[in-house]
């Protein structure tokens, strides 16, 4: 207690006897005191050095004065800052300026647009109504009441209504109150002032504007939006109409006084506006401006002034616009003259100048204007003269040089110069020179058309002509011919049965003194030479033709046997190289042939005969022999001799009976044995005995035992068209109906079927979704109470159950097609490898049970790259300041890499076939009303949708909900929750 009582009153230290030292007792003192000594030693050290107090003090001061009275703090600094801003002013003034400076500069260059506009608004209603009915009265007003003309017409012409207003908190976005015009409509209050909150926001941060400025003015055709901005509130007006400029000081002064009456509880709002029960009678204030729109009269006098002036005016353009379209005229008929170029026209102080080129072969352009009303006085014209090459100028000049005789014929075709007709060669060589001048530029002279009609040339023209005579002639083969010093060389190989080439030379004008042939003889093989031959040896009688047809010899007619073994050796040695020698149709004329050609026919026609089988016939000495088998009800061979011209008493026949399986004598033996009614009728069709109609079933039984004798190699007889006329065989026949069609479904197996005691009985297989047997009874007439059914269910393999089982158990997505292809089952398209390894398995189980399933069409959609976008695109979130429905400036590079990645993973997944839809969720935390909270996430999601549109994402593929605190990311009772909640997510969907 000494110790302490030094170390807090060290002047007392002489007035305490101390004991002697006792190093226990400087133990138990550390024990006891040892902490507080040490604070005090720190304290008193702080106390004594004046830099370490300031610094001690200025670590508490800010919470101190935090915690302090606003009153007493003010009344506490008050004196001191008003002497330090005094003192500051009169030491320097320019600070004051430069701190005062950003806050007035917006107020004065604000209130100097406003009036500018509000100038130009005067000066534009009273241009507008200076010359009307109403403006002369509204002048008259004016004059009688003392105000300005412009202040009349604004009064009268300005038609407007305010039809809503809304006070907005300027730091939260969130709405106080809104009121509106009785005949106003609009939706939820709430959304339009997020909205509007939003879009204030969203042009501050586009366009780097300071926090001080803000929008004024919104116009979407005839709505105004007018925007006054407060210390802690923002008026928005929605006026319908065209306002005065006046009218921003009257919004301007509601404001004000709102701020006047509630600054302290505009400053405090948070959703609750129970405190502010009086502004919504200031807004109905300006709810309550208007004004009607007033009916203007006909401006009479502005329509006779701008008559004077426009007759006159008009009356001088109509004129000169007329005189302009004369020479106009006279220009075009210039350029459309051949020869005539224009260069350059134009009309100057009422005169015409024109220059140009011209052929002196042209049209004189004087004479061009008679009858285009154009006073030759006042044109003038300046004109170098040139060559033209327009075809019909190059033809006269041609004309002229050449001087073409009368033989020859110049005219233009197609652009092209063409000379016709006989010349001399002289002539010709100097067209061809002309043509060579006239290629560079001008139009093509034509002048092979032109005949060269010197002696040497008509010479070389007629044998040319004789050459091509022979080289037509059959026969003659010209191999080599020409023409040397005057004289005409040809030869080569002529037939001698051809055409005398010497006699040729008649009629070709080729003296035959000049001409020189050297011919070697040889033997044609044209089909007209080898006739000739064929004529010559074998000397055919008169009963043989021999032509020509198709390049074959043909002959025709009748002859000996040894005239055609002649010919058939001279149609031998042709065929090596010849045309074909065809004697097929020569008839040999012998007694013995014709006698042959007589029993080849009669055995032909026995062979015709239905029942008659010849198996053996010759001729021998002069005798006829046939054997075979023949059916008695067939034809008699031997009256089949009549008419043949063969002598029965030469025929030796020998027949064997047999019964003939032919449908025409089974049908005679199956009547003469079964005896059928009436009712029934036997037919041939197709080689088949077919019976049709009624009978008993006695009949019928006797029927099929004779169609079962018959198949063992007869014709096929069928009585399965003869109808059972009894109760039974009726009911038979319904029920095998009925089994039939059973048969014919697809998923049923009929596994047996039998008819006893009057009921029938069925059973077999059926898939579930196969028909109802029971369904198929209808319009079978069979009772369905005499039908005992058991069916066994089964899955069948028929496509396209098969079909609808994939369908239901792999559930294909929309880009692949299952499809039956020739009773394959085709799976095309492209689907995610999972969905493809299952279809592959179902594949292997159904090629078990002999079922295709084509999978070979799929291709492997890729979902890799799809899966790392969404990601990432999902576990993207955009975070907001509180209060505040646009993002900071620390978002705008978030806000670019979520917009690359929702184009890139839209265009991924359009090409893997699947539409990509994107949902922007806005919440918010859990500060404030729900309702307000609810409205500002909605906002928040909107603002990123018009944020990413604006970054190129479409529109279409964006969509918003706001969740307001019902899904937080984390709980709010964390430190970060509330600004980790202030957030929108994006949820991506296919489609």
């Amino acid at each position: 207690m000494v110790e302490i009582a030094r170390n807090v009153d060290p002047d007392n230290h002489a007035h305490f006897d101390v004991p002697a030292a006792d190093h226990r007792m400087d133990t138990l003192r550390e024990l006891l005191v040892g902490r507080e000594i040490s604070e005090l030693s720190r304290v008193t050290h702080l106390l004594d050095e004046p830099e370490q107090l300031a610094a001690a003090v200025g670590d508490v001061l800010p919470s101190a004065a935090a915690s302090a009275s606003h009153a007493q703090l003010g009344e506490a600094f008050a004196p001191v800052v008003e002497r330090a801003v005094r003192r500051s002013i009169q030491k320097n003034p320019r600070t004051l300026t430069d701190i005062l400076y950003p806050v007035f500069l917006p107020a004065i260059r604000k209130s100097i647009g406003e009036k500018i506009d509000q100038t130009f608004q005067s000066l534009n209603e009273s241009l507008r109504h200076i010359f009307t009915w109403h403006g002369l009265k509204w002048r008259l007003e004016a004059w009688r009441t003392g105000t300005s003309f412009s202040e009349v017409v604004l009064k009268h012409s300005l038609a407007y209504q305010v039809e809503h207003v809304f006070l907005i908190n300027r730091n939260s976005g969130l709405l106080i109150t809104h009121v509106a015009a009785d005949n106003a409509t609009s939706e939820d209050p709430q959304l339009i002032s997020s909205m509007l909150s939003a879009i204030q926001d969203f042009v501050k941060d586009s366009f780097n504007e300071k926090e001080q400025s803000g929008l004024d003015t919104i116009r979407f055709g005839e709505l105004r939006l007018w925007s006054e901005v407060g210390p802690f509130a923002t008026l928005v007006a929605v006026i319908r109409g065209n306002p005065p400029e006046e009218l921003h000081e009257i919004i301007r002064d509601v404001l004000l006084r709102i701020h006047d009456q509630s600054s302290e509880a505009l400053e405090q709002f948070d959703g609750d506006s129970s405190q502010l029960t009086g502004v919504e009678a200031q807004l109905r204030t300006c709810v309550e401006l208007k004004h009607e729109d007033s009916n203007e009269g006909f401006p009479w006098l502005v329509v006779a002034a701008v008559l004077l002036v426009l007759v006159p005016a008009g009356g001088w353009f109509f004129l000169s616009w007329q005189a302009g379209q004369r020479w106009q005229a006279y220009v075009s008929r210039l350029e459309t003259q051949p020869g005539i170029i224009v260069a350059e026209h134009q009309m100057r102080g009422g005169q015409f100048y024109i220059a140009g080129l011209r052929d002196p072969l042209a049209t004189d352009p004087q004479s061009l204007l008679s009858g285009t009303q154009v006073d030759p006085a006042r044109v003038h014209s300046q004109w170098q003269f040139y060559q033209s090459l327009e075809p019909e100028f190059v033809l006269k000049r041609l004309t002229a040089s050449l001087a073409p005789p009368d033989t020859v014929r110049l005219s233009i075709v197609n652009g092209r110069i063409v000379a016709e007709g006989e010349a001399p060669d002289t002539w010709i060589d100097r067209a061809r020179a002309a043509a060579q001048q006239l290629s560079a530029g001008g139009p093509e002279f034509d002048i092979s058309k032109v005949r060269d009609v010197s002696p040497e040339a008509r010479a070389a023209e007629h044998w040319q002509a004789y050459v091509s005579r022979l080289g037509t002639q059959p026969g003659i083969i010209v191999a080599e011919q020409k023409i040397r010093d005057g004289q005409f060389y040809v030869a080569g190989l002529r037939d001698p049965l051809a055409a005398d080439p010497q006699a040729l030379l008649s009629g070709t004008e080729v003296d035959p003194a000049r001409v020189h042939s050297q011919w070697q003889f040889y033997q044609s093989l044209e089909p007209e030479f080898v006739v000739k031959r064929l004529t010559a040896s074998l000397a055919p009688p008169d009963t043989v033709r021999l032509s020509i047809v198709n390049d074959r010899i043909v002959a025709e007619g009748e002859a000996s046997d040894t005239w055609i073994s002649r010919a058939q050796a001279a149609a031998q040695q042709l065929s090596a190289g010849g045309p074909v020698f065809d004697i097929s149709r020569v008839r040999d004329v012998s007694p013995e042939a014709r006698e042959a050609e007589r029993w080849q026919a009669y055995v032909s026609r026995l062979e015709t005969q239905p029942g008659i089988i010849v198996s053996e016939q010759k001729i021998r000495g002069g005798q006829f022999y046939i054997a075979g088998l023949r059916d008695p009800l067939g034809a008699d061979p031997q009256s089949l001799l009549s008419g043949a011209q063969i002598d029965p008493a030469r025929v030796h026949s020998q027949w064997q009976f047999y019964q003939s399986l032919e449908p025409e004598f089974v049908v005679k033996r199956l009547t003469a044995s079964l005896y059928p009614p009436d009712t029934v009728r036997f037919s041939i069709v197709n080689n088949r005995i077919v019976a049709e109609g009624e009978a008993p079933d006695t009949w019928i039984d006797k029927a099929r035992a004779a169609a079962r004798q018959l198949s063992a190699g007869g014709p096929e007889f069928d009585i399965s068209k003869v109808r059972d006329v009894s109760p039974e065989a009726r009911a038979a026949e319904h029920w095998q109906y009925y089994v039939s069609r059973l048969e014919a479904q697809p998923g049923i197996i009929v596994a047996q079927q039998t008819e006893r005691g009057g009921h029938f009985y069925i059973s077999g297989l059926r898939d579930p979704l196969a028909a109802d047997p029971q369904a198929l009874l209808s319009g079978t007439e069979v009772d369905p109470a005499r039908v005992h059914s058991q069916w066994q269910f089964y899955q069948s393999l028929d496509p396209k159950f098969v079909v609808k089982r994939l369908t239901a158990s792999l559930t294909p997505p929309k880009s692949v097609q299952v499809s039956i292809v020739q009773g394959r089952i085709v799976v095309v398209g492209e689907a995610p490898a999972a969905w493809i390894t299952r279809a592959q398995a179902a594949s292997e189980q159904l090629s078990a049970d002999g079922v295709v399933l084509d999978v070979s069409q799929l291709r492997e959609l890729n979902l890799a790259e799809l899966n790392y976008l969404r990601e990432a695109i999902q576990t993207t979130d955009i975070f907001f300041s509180s209060g505040k429905v646009v993002p900071g400036p620390e978002q705008v590079p978030v806000l670019d890499r979520l917009a690359d990645q929702i184009k890139e993973f839209a265009q991924n997944a359009r090409k893997s076939g699947v539409t990509a839809r994107f949902m922007l969720t806005g919440h918010s935390d859990a500060t404030g009303r729900e309702t307000a909270n609810a409205s500002i996430s909605a906002a928040r999601a909107e603002t990123v949708r018009a944020l990413l549109n604006k970054r190129g994402v479409p529109p279409e593929l964006l969509l918003v909900r706001g969740a307001g605190t019902f899904e937080p990311l984390v709980p709010e009772n964390i430190q970060t929750g509330s600004s980790t909640n202030r957030r929108v997510s994006v949820t991506v969907n296919l489609d």
